[in-house]
């Protein structure tokens, strides 16, 4: 859905009074967006709050009806650039993409970023942007959109083309859920200038989008938003709520912080309540908002007063969000991972390195990141084998005896039990002396046969297998010094003659 959030100049704002156009109230222009914001939560039937003057503390009941209704991530996304924080160098004040949008020049994207980052949200305020200069924006999901869908949309935005010179936009939330053929469905059209594609995933798009379609777009990457960002997301989304947050360092009397002369109550927070929400989502504003929505009608549902709280005199018409409300709301950290992504990759790849450089905190670190984010046991026991003979090697060979228990034991006893067994290898791994002797002498003779020109070189007679008299006439074997009849080491060649004097294990190739 297009919707349009206004955009007023920060220095004219401060001369001039404006009307709200939802509940027709007066005020100064520069109260417009935070005013905006919480009247439009309130519609239908509720009343905005006063124009002028700080926020009031807003009753339990106001506070339910914001909160009720769609998820509180979909009520607080930002209309503009102004509100939308934590990506700076992908969309701040200087960056290429911020002044293609301001050109009204946006070239085809893919957003591509972890989960709660801001792809939707910044496709909405491009969205915003365009309604405002005529261009068409039209949202697709491809979790349920079909091959039919694109090209009506596309048969649509040629005819806005030819008959209107009307550009389109074309979003494409979750772009990795359509397979190959669906995606080149866009190809021609993105090339000739029909629509301009927008699309998002979570999924790397080196592996998931079509190189043809990748090579047309350009790739905006969105990183997980900091603590900081977090925090910010969510103190938009307690003021507009008129919720107020109380300083865990100042136990002044929380009527100082506003009053209600209703008879309902007043909804605080803590101020810890708010950061341990913040890391607690690791990076993602929609399991944030949700968390403080979910934390908030949880403790209005039970109506907790202040004067519950042990050692506290609080007045009873105050309803208190804890700390330990946010935790119980959310159970365990909100860890990011997923099995069949590139974080999947990541983490292995961040374990295997961490053991080759023997730090076992870190090797232990990247272990439980991946089995609390439920990964195969098995898979990381697969890894531990290859590791055992890839960087120990002969340097410890009892290292892949460690490597290969450790996978039976997954195998028989499974999670989470098996947990200390890959536990203990790890840190073996990590600890033992590195040796990859064996793998590179291999990865010299796979590269002596990939390069060596023409047909390869024969068995040497000598060395060959005569099971028959026939291959016993054509000197199948002849020659060979079977070296336990001989006391002293044996003079013979075991390479064939092209290769006589190489030796794989001094880097030397073929």
């Amino acid at each position: 859905m297009e919707v349009s959030g206004p955009e007023d100049d920060p220095f004219l704002a401060q001369l001039h009074r404006v009307q709200c156009p939802v509940c027709q109230q007066t005020m100064p222009a520069a109260h417009i967006h935070s005013h905006l914001d919480r009247c439009l939560l309130l519609q239908p039937g509720g009343q905005a709050e006063p124009a002028a003057g700080p926020p009031r503390a807003s009753g339990a009941a106001e506070v339910r009806q914001m909160l009720e209704g769609k998820p509180l991530a979909d009520k607080m996304r930002p209309d503009s650039l102004q509100d939308y924080v934590g990506q700076g160098r992908a969309v701040g004040p200087e960056t290429l993409l911020r002044s293609l949008l301001e050109a009204n020049e946006l070239p085809s994207l893919i957003l591509w970023g972890p989960p709660g980052c801001g792809k939707t949200t910044l496709a909405h305020i491009i969205a915003n942007h365009s309604k405002k200069h005529s261009i068409r924006f039209v949202t697709l999901s491809a979790t349920n959109a079909k091959t039919t869908d694109v090209r009506d949309v596309i048969k649509q935005a040629q005819n806005e083309k030819s008959f209107f010179k009307r550009k389109t936009i074309l979003f494409i939330d979750e772009i990795h859920r359509f397979n190959k053929s669906q995606q080149d469905t866009f190809l021609p059209h993105v090339e000739c200038g029909t629509i301009t594609l927008i699309g998002a995933t979570t999924e790397n798009p080196s592996f998931q989008v079509n190189a043809a379609l990748l090579s047309r777009c350009r790739v905006i990457v969105l990183e997980k938003l900091p603590v900081e960002a977090v925090v910010a997301v969510l103190m938009r989304a307690i003021n507009t709520l008129g919720i107020h947050v109380l300083d865990s360092s100042r136990p002044a009397d929380p009527l100082s912080h506003g009053s209600n002369s209703s008879s309902e109550p007043s909804v605080f927070i803590e101020d810890r309540a708010v950061d341990t929400l913040a890391h607690l989502s690791d990076g993602d504003a929609r399991t944030g908002l949700n968390g403080l929505q979910l934390a908030v009608l949880a403790r209005l549902s039970a109506r907790k007063a202040f004067g519950k709280k042990s050692g506290q005199t609080y007045s009873p018409s105050r309803v208190l969000v804890t700390e330990g409300d946010v935790k119980e709301g959310l159970q365990r950290s909100h860890i990011l991972y997923d099995r069949a992504g590139d974080e999947h990759y990541n983490c292995i790849s961040a374990l295997h390195k961490s053991m080759r450089g023997s730090d076992q905190s870190a090797s232990l670190y990247w272990l439980g990141r991946m089995l609390e984010g439920g990964e195969d046991p098995l898979y990381v026991a697969r890894r531990l084998v290859r590791f055992a003979s890839e960087d120990v090697g002969l340097a410890d060979p009892s290292a892949l005896t460690q490597a290969v228990a450790a996978y039976q034991g997954c195998h028989f006893i499974g999670m989470p039990e098996c947990e200390v067994l890959l536990a203990q290898c790890v840190v073996y791994l990590a600890r033992a002396p590195k040796s990859i002797e064996v793998f590179s002498a291999y990865n010299n003779v796979k590269a002596c046969l990939r390069g060596h020109p023409g047909p390869l070189p024969p068995v040497p007679l000598h060395l060959r297998n005569a099971p028959t008299r026939l291959m016993k006439d054509l000197g199948y074997g002849q020659g060979y010094k079977y070296n336990p009849a001989y006391s002293e080491p044996v003079d013979q060649e075991y390479l064939p003659e092209q290769l006589r004097g190489v030796d794989f294990f001094k880097q030397r190739r073929c």
